[in-house]
């Protein structure tokens, strides 16, 4: 399994930095343990979904053999696309980012986090025997195609193609036809907020480029008369002579839903199946107990024994009532079994309650589970020669600041704040549970104002909570605890350091209980402070904060002497 890291993206770029002579935080350790009450189930003849918790939307999938190959969303996190490989449908290796190198996805300032890369479609073409990869790429190219003869081993340089709006997916036929269906607008104007329509546009593999007429394959929705909104994320299959268009329509809110259209011909006209939804969890009660909410945007597969199985997103919410739909993870990948029923695929019969707990056969042993969902475990001492793949940064960098050498992961304090739509000093990774416990140990004196380094609880620039060592008015080494709901940065409260502790080790924690987040510094790792009351975990939700990704945590380092100011 490859494991590729940021330290690559910089190969020819230098990074020696002392620690006496620059701004530097030094981090040697980061654990996270979620502590969710779950579900009992058999590991060997049952899963749990989801199978990869955290913020990994819009999932699609692919399959050359036994191997399968997972897309998901990244938005303005950098590098972007993961990629996961899998042979049993459960455990998930992660083998790269298909767009890991900055001529691929350039991401500049200004661009929001919730642009970016939208709803990957990863599919595998045996007439060529190649690997494609289409995205839309808000900020970075509009929609673009990358190609590898193998996912693990890298992506080609971005390919422009010419088709509009987002969500593109291709179709590859045995004859080697290659079709594009999209999200676009309409043919006419259109007549509401949310009317959007799916075209088609023939893609030559020879060229790779669109050849030939757009056409309008559906406007609205199921149901145009209802004034559908927001039909997206569409994939379109060949299977038995007839041609399945594939949607998720309702927008990715409570009214998520996924539908199906037939044709006899790839350029319609397409009719709605009378199975639709054929997936949903709008219609179910909010007072039903663990709901799993939002379900949609999926994508269907067979496996080599002819069974029929989806992936799609979902929102496991910890509070969900009539006026609140409060989760930190953001959207994550499921999976469930699929039917077919007079010719019409069906995920999920409505009414039903997408489970928690699937029974599955041929899941490979204990031994070889991953530790992608359920009460997740990381532990990262910094101590290897690479950097793990699961940090992440905001948007594109252009310098190198940070690295991995003897004393630990170092990172450079750079006159960049977080509160900034740039890219700060800052590696984070997804928040995977409701409820967690989460550690840094950091080394790092600050000596001017604004510098400041520590652990980030981030849902984006106006929206988080940062924990750490600074300066306090008087020059003074103080632990700080920092809020941001909105336009203002407000204290929430500090503590002075003692002269001889100014430059020893300090410890960082973070308790999460659903939306209830308590903070804690300590400088032996065992004799926890609790800084602050318990904070409210609901802004790192995006009810509150809006947009599309989930939270994160991360190490942070920062000069900026305005940092408040820089915010928006």
């Amino acid at each position: 399994m490859r494991k590729k890291h940021l330290l690559a993206v910089f190969s020819a770029m230098t990074f020696s930095l002392s620690i006496e002579a620059q701004n530097i935080a030094t981090f040697t350790e980061f654990t996270y343990q979620g502590t969710d009450k779950l579900e009992s189930y058999d590991p060997a003849t049952q899963y749990l979904n989801p199978i990869l918790s955290g913020c990994y939307p819009d999932p699609s999938i692919t399959r050359k053999g036994d191997d399968y190959y997972l897309a998901n969303s990244s938005f303005s996190y950098f590098p972007g696309v993961p990629i996961w490989h899998s042979r049993d449908l459960v455990n998930w290796d992660f083998v790269g980012y298909a767009l890991d190198r900055p001529s691929q996805l350039n991401l500049g300032d200004g661009v929001g986090l919730s642009e970016g890369v939208y709803a990957p479609d990863i599919k595998y073409n045996p007439y060529n025997d190649t690997f494609y990869l289409i995205v839309t790429a808000i900020g970075s190219g509009g929609n673009i195609v990358v190609k590898t003869k193998d996912p693990a081993k890298g992506w080609s340089d971005p390919i422009r193609v010419d088709v509009p709006g987002i969500d593109p997916a291709f179709l590859f036929e045995p004859d080697g036809k290659a079709y594009i269906v999209n999200n676009q607008d309409p043919e006419t104007p259109a007549e509401y907020d949310g009317h959007r329509a799916i075209g088609l546009r023939e893609y030559d593999l020879k060229t790779d480029r669109i050849v030939g007429p757009c056409t309008q394959l559906v406007n609205k929705g199921v149901h145009p008369e209802d004034k559908p909104i927001w039909i997206e994320g569409p994939h379109l299959y060949h299977i038995g002579g007839s041609y399945y268009l594939m949607c998720a329509e309702g927008g990715t809110g409570d009214d998520h839903s996924e539908v199906v259209f037939k044709s006899d011909n790839v350029r319609g006209p397409y009719t709605p199946c009378s199975v639709n939804p054929i997936l949903t969890q709008r219609t179910l009660p909010k007072n039903r107990p663990n709901p799993i909410t939002a379900a949609g945007h999926a994508d269907l597969f067979q496996t080599p024994t002819g069974e029929w199985w989806a992936v799609f997103l979902s929102i496991l919410p910890y509070q969900y009532d009539d006026k609140n739909v409060l989760c930190n993870t953001g959207r994550n990948t499921l999976l469930l079994p699929a039917r077919w029923e007079n010719g019409q695929p069906i995920i999920l019969d409505n009414g039903e309650t997408v489970p928690y707990v699937v029974d599955k056969k041929d899941i490979a042993a204990d031994g070889e589970r991953k530790n992608n969902t359920g009460n997740v475990t990381i532990r990262d001492e910094f101590k290897a020669e690479t950097l793990d793949p699961m940090w992440m940064q905001l948007r594109t960098p252009r310098t190198k600041w940070y690295a991995l050498t003897d004393n630990g992961l170092e990172l450079q304090a750079r006159d960049i704040s977080i509160y900034e739509e740039k890219n700060p000093s800052f590696l984070c990774r997804w928040i995977k549970n409701f409820n967690f416990t989460s550690t840094v140990t950091m080394v790092y004196t600050p000596k001017a104002k604004g510098d400041f380094a520590g652990f980030a609880c981030y849902q984006k620039e106006n929206y988080n909570y940062v924990i750490g060592k600074t300066l306090d008015k008087k020059g003074k080494v103080v632990i700080v605890l920092n809020k941001r709901a909105g336009d203002v940065v407000e204290e929430i409260a500090s503590v002075a350091v003692g002269s001889k502790k100014t430059k020893t080790p300090v410890h960082f924690k973070i308790e999460a209980k659903a939306k209830d987040y308590a903070f804690f510094y300590s400088f032996d790792g065992s004799k926890w402070e609790q800084l602050g009351d318990v904070q409210d975990g609901s802004i790192l939700s995006t009810q509150v904060a809006g947009g599309f990704t989930g939270a994160v945590l991360g190490m942070y380092a920062t000069s900026s002497k305005d940092a408040v100011s820089k915010g928006k």
